[in-house]
């Protein structure tokens, strides 16, 4: 069981010519409207790779919040767990060229009103991997990690957008996951290098896995430390990969996957997200990332 606490937003898409400088507008042919939010992005991406999911978030009473929750619905996933608060619907504005390449702003919205009470006892445990990002307050998720881990649940972290967390709650997860740029933001708060062994080391030995868009993936885990290949793709838009990478991941090792194998599979997943426009509507079902593997 997949259990993911995190944001739900509901995205502006804006296809681009080039992303925005300061103070610049640019215009693009039409804007695409879908559900996003980083922790609401993942549990589809374990949902459509096959996983039982439940999600915790929150949403506002506005028009966005229906749209927001369409494709978690559409894949299955719980929502027994989610929200309606006083506050407005979480809501990105992305930005995107046409080599893939994205700029985001968000405004948060109800997923500052996300707390780790949502989250029951009884949803925690040793058959539950619990998949926590950075987009609802800090606090909530440090005190759900610090539940999590005294019921034995494995613990995924990715720490996105970076910002500080406490040590303890770091050295907690079971996988910690981050970009080139988070894993360095980390890396230069914690002393050390910005490599996956060198975090790996200095978190007390937690497993590292460093997303590096087409340079692949950095990785240091208990037993071994690798570099695992991207797998080569044109790129049209690159906003959700990251987010499937995490949760296809996470529902693979959450069915027994060693973390070689949950990252090799996550790759593929994510590689094939890249193919599509979008956010959340762009992430692959099980059968295509099975598909896209067997032609590779």
């Amino acid at each position: 069981m997949i259990m993911v606490f995190g944001s739900i937003n509901l995205d502006l898409i804006f296809s681009l010519p080039k992303i925005p400088a300061a103070g610049e507008t640019v215009l693009g042919p039409a804007a695409q409207i879908e559900p996003g939010g980083k922790g609401a992005n993942q549990a589809v991406a374990a949902a459509r790779d096959g996983a039982a999911v439940r999600m915790a978030g929150a949403i506002g009473g506005d028009a966005l919040g229906a749209g927001a929750l369409a494709l978690l619905r559409d894949a299955g996933v719980d929502l027994d767990r989610v929200a309606r608060v006083d506050a407005s619907t979480g809501c990105a504005a992305i930005a995107v060229d046409p080599a893939g390449n994205n700029a985001i702003a968000v405004g948060s919205g109800a997923n500052l009103l996300a707390r780790a009470a949502q989250v029951e006892d009884s949803a925690l445990g040793s058959g539950t991997t619990l998949v926590v990002q950075m987009e609802v307050p800090a606090a909530e998720t440090a005190a759900l990690i610090e539940r999590a881990r005294a019921s034995g649940t494995r613990i995924v972290l990715n720490l996105a957008p970076a910002m500080p967390l406490p040590e303890a709650a770091l050295r907690a997860v079971d996988v910690l996951v981050a970009n080139g740029s988070e894993g360095a933001w980390l890396a230069a708060h914690l002393g050390c290098d910005a490599s996956a062994e060198s975090l790996h080391r200095r978190l007390g030995g937690i497993a590292v896995v460093l997303t590096r868009g087409e340079d692949g993936a950095e990785i240091a885990g208990a037993d071994e430390a690798w570099h695992e290949p991207a797998v080569p793709v044109e790129a049209l838009d690159t906003t959700a990969a990251g987010d499937c990478f995490v949760g296809v991941m996470a529902h693979r090792l959450d069915q027994g996957a060693s973390l070689r194998e949950a990252v090799r599979r996550a790759a593929a997943a994510a590689a094939l997200c890249c193919m599509r426009r979008g956010s959340q509507g762009s992430i692959p079902a099980q059968a295509e990332t099975d598909a896209f593997i067997d032609s590779g």
